[in-house]
């Protein structure tokens, strides 16, 4: 293994939003390579499927500057996320809080991890002060409602929920 430091920012990205975004290009600040790790996770139950989710991950970083996005890749993966990030030869895995709500249940999956691999370690990034109220399951369920999601997700997210709830 080099000395390059390999991240992993884990997640089910249904549909991938603003605040997805932005923690993506701000961890590949943090790290010299960065894996966003779409989750299949039909537990669930996505909206969409593991390759559109992959896809609507893949062209939000297109959006991003050239030499930030060149650093970062997305996979799909479904077993266990430690297993995953030491398949990707990662040493670090990449966490987003929205809110203090957030970190009881990530502070939880931290020390899990932690204990199935002591040589991963975890870091918190904060939701910028503009997105930390943004999640997935807000956005769908105000599109399903047919409320505007554009602050929210970029316009090709836009369009991709807008089609889906036929509006």
């Amino acid at each position: 293994m080099s000395d390059s430091r390999y991240g992993v920012y884990p997640g089910t990205f249904d549909p991938v939003t603003n605040g997805h975004t932005d923690i993506i290009n701000r961890a590949a600040q943090v790290v010299d390579a960065l894996i966003v790790g779409v989750a299949v996770n039909a537990g669930k139950e996505p909206m969409f499927s593991p390759e559109e989710r992959f896809g609507m991950v893949e062209n939000e970083i297109a959006t991003l500057d050239p030499e930030t996005s060149s650093r970062i890749s997305v996979k799909l993966f479904d077993n266990l996320l430690v297993d995953f990030v030491e398949q990707q030869k990662a040493a670090v895995i990449i966490r987003g809080l929205r809110a203090v709500s957030d970190f009881e249940y990530e502070f939880q999956m931290a020390a899990m991890n932690a204990r199935l691999n002591n040589r991963l370690e975890t870091v918190f990034l904060m939701a910028s002060d503009r997105h930390q109220f943004i999640s997935s399951r807000f956005v769908k369920e105000i599109g399903r409602l047919g409320g505007d999601v554009g602050h929210f997700v970029s316009e090709a997210v836009r369009d991709q929920l807008t089609e889906r709830f036929g509006k």
